[in-house]
């Protein structure tokens, strides 16, 4: 042991002198392959235990906006017409539980996952029902914010901010995927540079543990986007069917760019100029130069050897990864038509689609932004017409798919948004116009003191509802549960213990878990 809990084993086993020697070879000899030779490496060490949880990788589908608690799994049938909405509910295969009458199908599945219906924040109420802040909240699995941040600072850079890492880079430094694997192990899609959100970072864990964005959908120029094309709209879409989004001139906005959903390859912007089997050749030198240093330098051990090979490896892959053909799990020509429809061709079945054949390549997490959540006006016309269907048929394909595949019980998917929605429906702004002019109609609003969370497959016990909340759906009665719970829970599922520490770029020892695993959901 060393000063502040670090350990020999933590560091990298090849010598300074040689990182420089390989790093000045090549454009891939180092930098991104390197990054994925010190990942294992801190993997290697004591605290890095083999896996032992049921689930090999976690999809984590995120409903950025924050989807309303009583428009989908926690309807209030019995609230006033202020509380209840203006949706009727569906029974689902649970006795006694309902959910919003537009999640049929989801209802007819709700013996294969699980529902914690009480999550919340116990930040203070100016953090807990915003939206940046209620970001970083869930997706560092944490309660607070860091020390000297507010609502206005955790969305930018800050000189001096100790950041707690996201849940995906926990996941990459503490199950990291194999190096043949090929790919990195955590993954954000399909919309990246529209979800420039706090509590993506790798914060204390340092940048080598950073998840992977990709874009992957066309570019929208929807007004305020919400949704997935083709079903790609504004919540400030007008009501006049005479405005109606289109290349018409009475339109409010031209949506001709967004009617066509198909994902490209993702445009890694790495190999400009230089043609695959230049990279290639390239690795070719590279091998030729290596077995000419091995047999000089006796002290690179052949396992070494073989993982440095690895690594370049698999950073060759990564570089390649703009080239379709079936070892291409972005490439969704390769799926068949039927699969394609089971899953759906807007953006969010294509999300589901891609996170599927990641997870069937190895990548331990895979996020999916789903944008559009953030109902505030026209939320009973826009949930009815756009969003639940579209999550209904999406994510129903998505779980009987990874069913018949036999990747359900080995694969954890979890969903939730950043917050839930108040208990009574009103307009944000009484008399007020939005953006397309129109006077704003009723909505509900940001509420973290409740909000519901999905858990399916990966060692979750199915068919249990979680937690239960006041008559009003507005406050958990009895127990609720946080972030770190549900951080907690999915550490636990992948195997990775509560004893299990991380270090700091400067070596220093932290606890990884911040809670504790949701009890019931599963060991």
């Amino acid at each position: 042991m060393h000063r502040y809990g670090c350990r020999y084993e933590d560091h990298p086993s090849i010598g300074r002198r040689h990182i420089l020697q390989v790093g000045g070879m090549s454009l891939i000899g180092m930098g991104l392959s390197d990054l994925l030779r010190l990942e294992s490496h801190a993997a290697a060490s004591p605290q890095g235990v083999p896996v032992t949880g049921r689930a090999k990788s976690v999809v984590f589908i995120f409903q950025s906006g924050g989807p309303s608690q009583h428009e989908t799994v926690d309807p209030k049938p019995e609230a006033p017409s202020e509380i209840r909405g203006e949706y009727g509910t569906t029974q689902t295969r649970l006795p006694g539980i309902n959910f919003c009458e537009y999640l049929p199908k989801l209802a007819l599945r709700a013996d294969r996952f699980s529902l914690v219906r009480t999550m919340h924040h116990p930040a203070e109420r100016q953090f807990r029902n915003e939206h940046s802040s209620c970001h970083y909240l869930l997706n560092t699995g944490t309660t607070g914010l860091p020390v000297g941040d507010t609502n206005a600072t955790i969305t930018a850079a800050r000189p001096g901010r100790i950041a707690w890492p996201s849940i995906a880079s926990m996941v990459a430094y503490a199950v990291p995927t194999d190096p043949t694997v090929g790919w990195p192990a955590a993954i954000e899609m399909p919309r990246v540079n529209l979800m420039n959100y706090p509590g993506r970072e790798p914060g204390l864990l340092g940048p080598r543990y950073s998840r992977w964005g990709v874009d992957l959908a066309p570019v929208c120029h929807s007004k305020d986007a919400a949704g997935s094309c083709p079903n790609c709209f504004s919540h400030d879409d007008p009501n006049d069917p005479s405005r109606a989004a289109g290349p018409g001139p009475n339109a409010w906005w031209d949506n001709s760019s967004c009617r066509i959903s198909d994902f490209h390859l993702p445009d890694l912007g790495l190999a400009q100029g230089l043609s695959i089997p230049q990279l290639s050749n390239r690795t070719e030198l590279l091998r030729d130069l290596d077995r000419v240093r091995r047999g000089i330098d006796t002290r690179f051990e052949q396992s070494s050897a073989q993982a440095w090979d690895a690594h370049r490896q698999q950073a060759l892959r990564l570089l390649t990864a703009t080239r379709p053909g079936k070892d291409n799990p972005f490439d969704l020509t390769q799926e068949s038509v039927q699969t394609r429809d089971l899953y759906g061709r807007e953006e969010w079945g294509q999300g589901f689609l891609v996170a599927r054949r990641l997870v069937e390549a190895g990548v331990r997490m895979v996020q999916i932004n789903l944008r559009g959540w953030d109902t505030h006006q026209n939320a009973f016309r826009d949930l009815k017409g756009k969003l639940l269907p579209s999550i209904d048929h999406c994510l129903s394909g998505f779980l009987d798919d990874l069913a018949d595949r036999g990747l359900l019980d080995e694969t954890l998917v979890v969903m939730c948004g950043e917050m839930g929605r108040t208990p009574r429906v009103s307009p944000i702004a009484v008399g007020g116009k939005n953006a397309s002019g129109e006077i704003f109609t009723p909505g509900r609003h940001h509420w973290g003191d409740v909000f519901p969370c999905f858990f399916a497959g990966g060692g979750i016990e199915p068919g249990r509802v979680i937690g239960t909340t006041d008559a009003h759906g507005g406050q958990p009665v009895g127990d609720a549960y946080t972030p770190a719970d549900l951080a907690a829970t999915i550490f636990r599922q992948l195997g990775i213990g509560p004893d299990r520490e991380f270090y700091d770029t400067a070596g220093r020892p932290y606890r990884i878990y911040l809670g504790n695993p949701i009890a019931g959901l599963g060991a």
